[in-house]
């Protein structure tokens, strides 16, 4: 329930992040595995930005919208990992009511808008199958600026709806979040009110940004596979699905880790169990993507070999 009194809202300044409190006797290595991760991921998504910047044959919507998607994928991370790897380092893990909110608008707006941005894919790789002829038409320069940016519009939006219904609560006390950041429902737990509705304004939400959005992917998906059996050779079938392969393991991992975080029950929710979600999909999945698209995609390896090339003769 929205509302309390306003010295209660602001009775609680500062939160304590347990983080991985739980294995204390391995916070050096578990800041050694996270800085790895996190600097794998900068490395992996920043040649992503620079080959699909950088070189002509990777000037096409496709890559246009993977270099916003690694874009996305940097300010995720970074979201929740630079202040992980900060309490690692330091003997308080606390985080104040101004930034713990901060953080939450942050990781649900890049969140949200990757959402979005991974529907905007799908419909590209429907128009290239499914209507060839027209797809420099469908797909120009204007129109695929338009959908990146009513990708990033509609992620930045909806965040601040889920940041509003997660912190216009009054938070009495305690004030220690058993999560490595200011994951909603965690924090939610703390408020000393009635959280029914923002709990059901944050999943009704939910539902919109990730329902609508992968259900757009489905139909791209199914008029996409409907025209791949059209093929009458299986080396075209497999070709054309291989265009597509990436993008749909992309999706089954992000919106797989989603939905099971947001759209359960409370009364299933383990803090150990979040964690271990959490990190899959705001940790490893940003890390992973680049691989993903870079393993099984010829013209990104080729312009990476390129670029080495040019390198090493310069």
């Amino acid at each position: 329930m929205l509302g309390g009194a306003s010295e209660n809202r602001t009775a609680v300044k500062e939160f304590v992040l347990l983080g991985f409190a739980s294995i204390p006797n391995s916070q050096g290595l578990l800041f050694a595995l996270f800085l790895a991760i996190y600097v794998v991921t900068l490395a992996g998504n920043g040649i992503i930005i620079t080959l699909t910047s950088t070189d002509p044959n990777l000037d096409t919507p496709m890559y246009y919208f993977l270099r916003n998607l690694s874009v996305i994928d940097i300010c995720y991370i970074s979201s929740t990992v630079p202040q992980l790897l900060a309490h690692f380092l330091s003997r308080t893990h606390t985080i104040s009511l101004l930034a713990c909110a901060t953080q939450n608008y942050a990781f649900f707006a890049f969140g949200v808008t990757e959402c979005f941005l991974l529907a905007v894919m799908s419909y590209d790789r429907y128009v290239a199958i499914c209507n060839p002829l027209h797809y420099t038409l469908v797909m120009s320069r204007q129109a695929c600026a338009k959908l990146a940016a009513g990708s990033w519009v509609s992620g930045f939006f909806h965040s601040v709806v889920l940041t509003v219904y997660t912190f216009h609560v009054p938070f009495c006390g305690p004030n220690c979040i058993d999560h490595f950041f200011c994951e909603a429902p965690q924090v939610l737990k703390l408020a000393c009110a009635d959280t029914y509705v923002n709990e059901l304004v944050i999943f009704a939400v939910a539902v919109l940004v990730l329902i609508i959005p992968l259900s757009l992917v489905f139909i791209s998906y199914s008029r996409i596979l409907a025209t791949i059996l059209q093929i009458s050779t299986a080396a075209g079938r497999r070709k054309t699905f291989s265009t597509c392969a990436s993008h749909l393991t992309v999706v089954s991992l992000f919106y797989g880790a989603a939905i099971f975080m947001y759209m359960r029950p409370r009364s299933t929710h383990s803090p150990q169990q979040d964690k271990m979600i959490s990190l899959f999909y705001a940790v490893i999945t940003p890390m992973v993507n680049p691989m993903i698209y870079s393993l099984r995609n010829k013209e990104v390896k080729g312009a990476l070999i390129r670029a080495w090339g040019m390198k090493v003769s310069s």
